[in-house]
């Protein structure tokens, strides 16, 4: 073992040691075929007995591989450690890649100005691939990942068909945002309400718009009340923007009677507006969100809301970009992801 603060060993220590050659130990030190169970044994104890560290960069130049993956996500710093959607995505997507000794490397979009800069670090070979999520409909990052041919996994359904190589879909991760909301709407007809309003998320987002649209699919079904426009307003995916929403639905169709907001944060923030208001929940309006977070079971009342595996989809993303990127693992058999939604019911609604 080597002593704390002396002379790093080196690769022909370890040759030395296991009476092998310098290129044998780099090809089992960098993960290289060709090398017998016995000779890799006496390597690997080796490397163990003298406490040897590869040097990173030269590793790379061989395997031209970085070690680490860029997580890209479009919000702004304020957004992403506000919500906790966020935090639950990057433990899942942390984990995965500490268990395959990847490093994560995060990227944050604050303004336009952003896109270029993170651009061009993502062709500039520092990473190995890319996750990337909440993007929008104008988000210029996905072309620009497609361009530098590095490999890319999303979350979220894209609202594009191609990444950029020839016939190749994009891989991704998603929720059943259309069942989800379908959900949600279900439940509230179930308890006898009639006069139900959404709180949406951006539109320029697909989860945003499958949940809208799963909500205007259950209420225009049979024996449904039907859509009034009026009853549908964009909260941002934010609590601020949940609670100027609800005012927003108050004043416009004082007689709702339910609200289905599209995250648990608009839920928060609507539930803020209704007690402002003086409306009890659920007795004069019943509420129900999305995601199914921590923050969900503390509201007051409890919330009802959509389960989504937040960090399990974290965990997915990270398995299908390693697969992409793992030796002899074909793309073909990796496919796009979509997890189920399940309705939580508790107290609001």
């Amino acid at each position: 073992m080597s002593v704390s603060g002396g002379p790093r060993p080196t690769l022909e220590a370890v040759a030395a040691l296991a009476g092998v050659s310098r290129a044998t130990v780099s090809r089992v030190v960098n993960g290289g075929t060709g090398v017998r169970p016995g000779i890799r044994e006496k390597v690997r104890q080796a490397v163990a007995e003298l406490g040897y560290v590869p040097n990173s960069a030269a590793r790379s130049l061989v395997t031209r591989r970085t070690g680490a993956v860029a997580v890209v996500i479009a919000e702004p710093e304020t957004r992403v450690f506000s919500d906790p959607f966020f935090a639950q995505q990057l433990r899942g997507i942390g984990r995965e890649l500490s268990a395959a000794d990847t490093q994560l490397l995060l990227l944050m979009v604050e303004s336009d100005r952003d896109h270029e800069r993170i651009g061009r670090y993502l062709s500039g070979g520092h990473v190995d691939g890319a996750l990337m999520f909440s993007l929008h409909s104008a988000d210029p990052l996905p072309a620009m990942a497609a361009a530098s041919g590095l490999p890319t996994v999303f979350g979220g359904r894209p609202d594009w068909t191609d990444d950029g190589r020839s016939g190749a879909a994009p891989l991704y991760v998603d929720t059943d945002n259309r069942d989800g909301a379908r959900q949600a709407v279900r439940h509230l007809l179930a308890r006898g309400r009639r006069r139900i309003a959404v709180i949406t998320g951006p539109l320029d987002q697909t989860s945003a718009r499958d949940r809208l649209d799963g909500y205007r699919e259950t209420l225009a079904g049979p024996e449904a009340p039907g859509v009034d426009e009026r009853l549908i307003a964009d909260g941002g995916f934010t609590a601020e923007g949940g609670e100027r929403a609800m005012a927003s639905l108050l004043d416009a169709a004082p007689d709702l009677d339910a609200v289905f907001a599209c995250s648990d944060l608009m839920a928060t923030g609507a539930l803020r507006t209704l007690r402002a208001r003086g409306l009890r929940v659920p007795a004069d309006v019943a509420v129900v969100g999305y995601d199914d977070l921590a923050p969900a079971a503390w509201a007051d009342p409890p919330l009802t809301t959509v389960r989504q595996d937040v960090e399990g989809m974290g965990r997915l993303m990270a398995r299908l970009l390693l697969r992409r990127l793992s030796p002899g693992d074909g793309d073909a058999e990796l496919a796009p992801v979509v997890t189920p939604a399940e309705l939580v019911v508790r107290e609001s609604g």
